[in-house]
């Protein structure tokens, strides 16, 4: 069967989306003549247009508004030849099958891909030694892909991603030509992440400041209704939380020097920007770098203790609270 025209369903977060994206390379690469379609939320439509290899985004939010029998000719009309469920989703594989997409790929982990797809790979994500980017690449498979990539060689994909070349606001574009030893800290992860205290964040602030750095804190605006009146007071530490639209971050974040994040969607952007990504991690399984560290050619991963006892016994450890200051200073140094 020929296959033209393939859809990636990937409708979570955006580092999820980032560490689906390279899958579209090898696509491009590997199947002559495709045009791919991003099935995603459409607020990470601005992550996926860095990605030249996709051809066309959909926004799923707006299909699963339809009713029933619009969805289902929504689905026919982008005339697919294949879909890969890389996040699984009951109602998206029904409407795949509804609309008669000759090729259905996904997990045979999820029961309701037993009825809905005609290729079923079985792997498993939680137990796996390979890295989530990796494991996306198990649904290659009924396209010819015979070994799963390095991730070295998962990781030279992300050259791929282009930032956006957009108008920053004035005062940002002063601060960065005023300083070039920036730094971007995003303390907080919408609850998807263990978080390093904030504590920790506002002293390293002030150490950077005090080594001649410039300090942007990032987020979204409820984020930093949680930290931001307890800031440190300084010309070069600035609030940037809830005034960057997710355009305008990537193209802040693709010009500055370093960003620090625990495992959250600004982490994994930083390193397909090409800068300094220092991410803060658990060391438990399976929410441990091994599984989710971002990727990229600048990338630096931090955890307490890689051989700690609780996390090794899977309890609810927090040991990534104990990585010191002075460590991601010296990191960033």
């Amino acid at each position: 069967m020929s296959v033209k025209r393939i859809i990636i369903s990937r409708t979570d977060s955006i580092g999820d989306v980032l560490l689906t994206l390279p899958m579209c390379v090898w696509l491009k690469k590997n199947v002559p003549d495709c045009e791919l379609i991003f099935l995603g939320s459409g607020y990470t439509k601005p992550v996926v247009e860095c990605f030249s290899v996709v051809d066309e985004f959909v926004d799923w939010k707006e299909i699963e508004k339809l009713p029933s029998a619009q969805r289902t000719e929504a689905f026919k009309e982008l005339r697919a030849d294949a879909i890969m469920h890389v996040f699984p989703n009951k109602d998206i594989a029904l409407l795949a099958k509804k609309a008669r997409i000759p090729m259905r790929i996904g997990t045979s982990h999820r029961s309701f891909h037993l009825l809905t797809c005609s290729h079923r790979l079985n792997f498993t994500r939680s137990k796996s030694i390979y890295h989530e980017a990796q494991l996306n690449f198990q649904l290659l498979k009924p396209f010819g892909l015979s070994q799963i990539p390095s991730l070295e060689e998962v990781s030279a994909m992300t050259d791929a991603f282009i930032a956006p070349e957009i108008q920053l606001p004035s005062d940002l574009q002063h601060y960065l030509a005023e300083n070039d030893n920036t730094v971007v800290l995003h303390p907080k992860s919408q609850g998807s992440a263990l978080e390093w205290p904030i504590e920790n964040y506002f002293q390293l602030s002030r150490e950077l400041v005090g080594n001649g750095y410039t300090v942007f804190f990032t987020g979204t605006e409820a984020e930093g209704k949680l930290f931001n009146s307890e800031l440190p007071s300084h010309e070069r530490i600035i609030d940037l939380t809830g005034k960057l639209s997710l355009q305008e971050l990537i193209c802040f974040l693709s010009k500055v020097k370093n960003l620090v994040a625990c495992s959250t969607g600004p982490l994994h952007i930083a390193a397909f920007s090409g800068i300094r990504a220092i991410g803060l991690f658990s060391a438990r399984k399976p929410i441990h770098p091994g599984r989710w560290q971002p990727l990229g050619k600048n990338v630096s991963v931090l955890v307490n203790d890689p051989a700690c006892p609780g996390c090794k016994k899977k309890k609810n450890c927090m040991c990534i609270q104990q990585i010191s200051v002075e460590r991601v200073l010296t990191q960033i140094q």
